[in-house]
């Protein structure tokens, strides 16, 4: 049905106790017209027939907004604009039409909710409606931006024939916001059966806009939050999403991994029933549900997990605290040792299942290796791959390999770092798609660092310097990885300002070095970890800020993919930010097939901000 043309809008304006009438004109072809309001939808056929019987109420309608709360408990008020009118005016907030509302905030506030009055069709649910944040209206800074889900109550029919309601939206987490004027931003609603929802007016304290008219009366509103600036955990755009929450017992984990059929494991260091450790599982079965693997008990069978690997024969591997007090300056500390966690050998009789552990191997002594043990790797053969930080013939750190070898396990010393232009304290390695196995290691001639590779021939291995890095490229590298070509990414530290990622690029002629540099402003930046996908794209975790300024602290998710071609170079992109430089994310990221990218955050997990963490995903 086609609709008579749009011409006019009437803008009711508050000015102390004097009310105006401003007409303003629109040219909208008649197709296209759509109600800016619902004194406008009244009038126009299609929308009018959808209205109950004008019966006006003798009171305005007793809508409540106590008790509706969103986000966390301890969430209040933070900025009201005042109660809900439901009898004068309303403005839509969809079919292309935006409106904002100004808010001033005093102190640091988290915004965690938002309540406002709606007018809709009888019958009608608001499903859905994007809210922003911005420094202007609909514009300038945008400092939060997402689609949420609300809970519709009180509802009751008002003169013009429609249902003035209280919508409460789903908890959110912006970031914080610092003491100043900001704007709320309301579009792009959704109710059930595509009309039109209106924002109502009760020409509260805030100033208002309209993205067609320009200036019109206040809305009725109620930001929810908290005042302090408690820093947020997550400043997602809607794909980002904790799965899980620790307790505190359980502790703050140190990253996942992920196995074939989509499920991801983890460890934490120090929590568990005995404060040793706890390895934890994580399936999704229509919701991501946690199954307590194994709670550490420290001494002979391990503690203080340094994470998990997947293993060949889909139970899980890694190093740990523990094992033989062999070790250390009197020999009264414990060496390490190697774990294995796999199922039962019956079947268990319901959803959550503890493991069992086994030990592989204790390191025995100081020459056979000490420190920290790193298990990171595993070849196809069932070979287990990883270092220690110190031990070996010269106390520098190994790297070591144990093999299956019928019941047990053979563990061999692949090489002792000696602290020369070899490094030392080497913290990874991988297996390479070419068998070899590369690794990172601090040190070297420059103090700076290497990328070291191990060879195998004859039973035997070679150790090389794949790169030595010099003072301009950083230190202290970390987290290597390798893509389908064989080229290799990782990270290093303390090229202040910026956050290093280098290549070594696979060539005929051996390995070119290149580096990609991040910087978001700060006075430093660091990255946490790397993980690259099929198709040679890197993702990881960094953060930032300026040092005597807790406030500018930021941690984020990041994409960085390289092109060929025309326009060839590497492209930045933050997919999002967690938080404050306190609350970063950690450990390794798992990448699964459909492209959902997985971690951890240290803490910010629901039980509070100082020890307990959480597990995110962010989906593609």
């Amino acid at each position: 049905m086609q609709t008579p043309p749009l011409i006019a809008r009437t803008i009711v304006l508050a000015a102390g106790a004097t009310l105006f009438v401003s007409s303003v004109t629109l040219s909208i072809s008649a197709q296209n017209s759509l109600p800016g309001s619902a004194v406008q939808a009244a009038k126009m056929p299609q929308y009018a027939s959808r209205l109950a019987p004008a019966t006006r109420p003798a009171s305005r309608p007793n809508l409540k907004r106590k008790n509706l709360r969103s986000g966390s408990p301890q969430d209040g008020d933070i900025y009201d604009n005042g109660p809900i009118n439901g009898t004068v005016y309303a403005w839509t907030i969809n079919f292309g039409f935006v409106i904002s509302d100004s808010f001033t905030i005093t102190g640091a506030t988290d915004v965690s909710g938002m309540i406002f009055g709606g007018w809709l069709y009888p019958g009608d649910v608001l499903e859905s409606a994007e809210i922003s944040i911005t420094s202007s209206p609909n514009g300038g800074t945008s400092y939060f931006d997402q689609t949420v889900g609300f809970t519709q109550t009180g509802c009751a029919l008002n003169g013009d024939g429609l249902n003035v309601c209280t919508e409460a939206s789903a908890g959110f987490a912006s970031p914080t916001l610092q003491p100043g004027t900001y704007w709320v931003n309301l579009q792009n609603a959704s109710v059930n059966t595509g009309d039109p929802v209106y924002w109502d007016q009760n020409d509260g304290p805030s100033q208002a806009y309209d993205n067609n008219v320009g200036t019109i009366p206040s809305e009725s509103f109620t930001l929810l939050g908290s005042n302090g600036g408690s820093p947020p955990c997550f400043g997602s755009e809607g794909k980002l999403q904790v799965i899980y929450n620790f307790t505190q017992q359980q502790g703050n984990g140190d990253g996942v991994v992920i196995d074939k059929a989509g499920n991801l494991y983890g460890t934490t260091a120090n929590g568990g029933t005995h404060s040793a450790g706890f390895a934890f599982k994580l399936a999704n079965a229509g919701g991501w549900l946690l199954d307590p693997l194994f709670n550490f008990l420290a001494g002979s069978t391990g503690g203080q997990p340094t994470g998990v690997i997947v293993g060949p024969n889909g139970s899980l591997y890694g190093g740990a605290q523990g094992g033989i007090q062999n070790c250390g300056a009197n020999g009264s500390q414990y060496c390490g040792l190697v774990f294995n966690l796999r199922p039962p050998p019956t079947a268990c009789a319901n959803a959550l299942c503890g493991w069992n552990e086994n030990i592989p191997y204790r390191f025995s002594n100081q020459n056979d290796g000490f420190g920290t043990i790193n298990l990171s790797a595993s070849d196809q053969q069932g070979n287990l791959y990883g270092t220690t930080t110190t031990g070996g013939a010269d106390n520098q750190g190994t790297v070591f390999q144990l093999t299956p070898s019928g019941d047990g396990w053979t563990k061999t010393t692949l090489y002792s770092f000696t602290a020369g232009s070899d490094g030392y304290d080497p913290s990874q390695v991988l297996v390479g798609n070419d068998g070899n196995l590369y690794g990172v290691a601090s040190g070297y001639v420059s103090g700076n660092g290497v990328v070291f590779q191990l060879t195998p021939s004859g039973g035997q291995w070679t150790f090389s310097v794949v790169h030595n890095f010099t003072s301009n490229q950083g230190s202290f590298p970390s987290y290597l990885v390798q893509d389908g070509a064989g080229n290799l990414y990782g990270t290093t530290s303390y090229l202040f300002p910026y956050a290093p990622i280098f290549v070594l690029e696979k060539t005929s002629h051996g390995w070119a070095f290149s580096q990609y540099l991040i910087y978001h402003g700060g006075e430093y930046e660091n990255l946490n970890n790397l993980v690259v996908d099929a198709a040679g794209n890197l993702y990881g975790t960094g953060s930032g800020g300026v040092d005597d300024d807790p406030s500018s602290y930021y941690a984020y998710i990041f994409k960085a993919s390289y092109t060929a071609g025309g326009g060839a170079g590497w492209h930045y992109q933050d997919l999002d930010y967690l938080g404050y430089q306190y609350f970063p994310a950690s450990g390794t990221l798992a990448l699964d097939p459909t492209g959902n990218l997985y971690g951890t955050t240290y803490e910010c997990g629901t039980n509070g901000y100082s020890g307990t963490g959480t597990v995110w995903q962010l989906s593609p």
